[in-house]
């Protein structure tokens, strides 16, 4: 078998064709390819360990200059969400170094990418900018001069408005998922002790301004010293899923307070789903626990399983009461439910689908981290728990999906 060839990657970055550079969050330059010194007119000790800005000012004598700014928060969404940022056709012009206040205008075309670091942290930031300044003005020909700088202007407007529809759609998503955050915040119930039981929850929004769910946890204490825990997720993203959540949590607290089980519970909130926009296919599960038998009751709606981590370290997933989502049959019918025992000391723990499923792994993948994971940290408190499992189980790159978690020892 032949050996891997050995790259010097320091050598294929400065060898790099066209402009590339990388900057901390902070835009503070740490290296830059041989092609953006010389296109930028910069030597290396100019930009590593300067700021951007310090390094290319914007053009003073230009009063419409937005170059600065809109560079500035690209470079910051990358470094605050982990996502690629490409930019709008901008205008930047350069300072001569060798005759100050002489500024030469130029068009680039940049995008922003994110270097993740061992913590799924960004690191880095790729700054990679092509000059597109002669492509504008090379439109030549009779009458090429005044045709070439009315195309350059026509480019320039178009690119302009561009950018700035994308700054409006920005910031109506960034508004979206603000309410959606408030509204899911302002409808989960806040984390209190329950009486002398050790409990933690956790919620973990998606990355991404479409990305909020209608991920919601819910713990209704029950007569005598009995507690029901549930979890349930919203099909879809952003503010209606997070209405469609507050509706049906009320709805599973309120009936779980008369229900008979878990089951019966469920099937109420399957026949009020189907009068709720945007509830069909919610998955739940919900246990209803007796700690005079050492029981719990379950019953589940689509959702991956809850979670018993025995004091031995074992781990068994309660998957013997499962049925389809809510509203996802044409007519609602009863639902199963099972009971297992459980031993003081153990732990349970419900969650939704975001801390377990992935795009490359089917659920069984998901499901077997979640029980390694709950061995290696069998004997941490419920709080220590449940972000060790967070830490563990959620990817580094940040989360695409929106993850509840409650963990209880029993």
């Amino acid at each position: 078998m032949a050996e891997e060839p050995q790259i010097d990657y320091a050598a294929v970055f400065r060898a790099l064709p066209g402009m590339v550079a990388l900057l901390t969050p902070e835009l503070v330059y740490v290296d830059a390819n041989e092609d953006f010194l010389r296109l930028a007119g910069r030597t290396r000790e100019q930009l590593l360990g300067h700021y951007i800005f310090d390094v290319f000012p914007e053009n003073p004598n230009d009063a419409a200059a937005a170059g600065m700014r809109e560079t500035r928060e690209s470079m910051l969404r990358t470094a605050a969400t982990g996502e690629r940022d490409t930019m709008a056709l901008l205008r930047y012009d350069i300072e001569d170094t060798s005759h100050p206040g002489r500024w030469e205008e130029h068009y680039w075309s940049p995008v922003n990418a994110p270097v993740h670091g061992p913590d799924g942290q960004v690191a880095l930031i790729v700054h990679r900018v092509e000059e597109v300044t002669e492509l504008i003005r090379a439109f030549g020909g009779p009458g090429g001069d005044r045709r070439s700088r009315v195309l350059e202007a026509e480019l320039y407007t178009r690119a302009r408005e561009l950018q700035q529809v994308n700054e409006r759609l920005r910031q109506a998503h960034d508004r979206e998922r603000e309410v959606a955050l408030a509204l899911q915040a302002a409808m989960l119930p806040d984390p209190r002790p329950l009486a002398h039981r050790k409990a933690a929850v956790r919620y973990r929004p998606a990355i991404g301004a479409l990305n909020v769910c209608g991920d919601w946890y819910d713990v209704v204490e029950l007569p005598g010293e009995g507690l029901a825990v549930a979890v349930g997720d919203v099909v879809g993203h952003g503010l209606a899923a997070a209405c469609a959540m507050g509706q049906l949590r009320s709805a599973l607290s309120a009936a779980t307070r008369v229900a008979d089980g878990p089951a019966q519970a469920l099937e109420a909130l399957d026949m009020y789903a189907r009068s709720v926009d945007g509830a069909e296919s919610t998955t739940a599960a919900t246990t209803f626990i007796d700690w005079d038998d050492h029981t719990i009751t379950y019953s589940c709606a689509g959702h991956p399983p809850p979670a018993l981590l025995h004091p031995d370290g074992t781990v068994s997933f309660l998957d013997r009461a499962t049925d389809p989502p809510l509203a996802a049959r044409p007519r609602s019918a009863p639902r199963p439910q099972a009971q297992t025992s459980f031993t003081e000391g153990a732990t349970l723990v419900l969650y939704t689908d975001g801390l377990v499923e992935r795009r490359t792994d089917d659920i069984d993948a998901g499901l077997a981290r979640l029980a390694d994971s709950l061995t290696h940290h069998q004997h941490a408190a419920p709080e220590a728990l449940a972000d060790a499992l967070l830490t563990d189980l959620l990817p580094r790159t940040g989360n695409t999906d929106d993850t509840a978690l409650i963990v209880l020892r029993l």
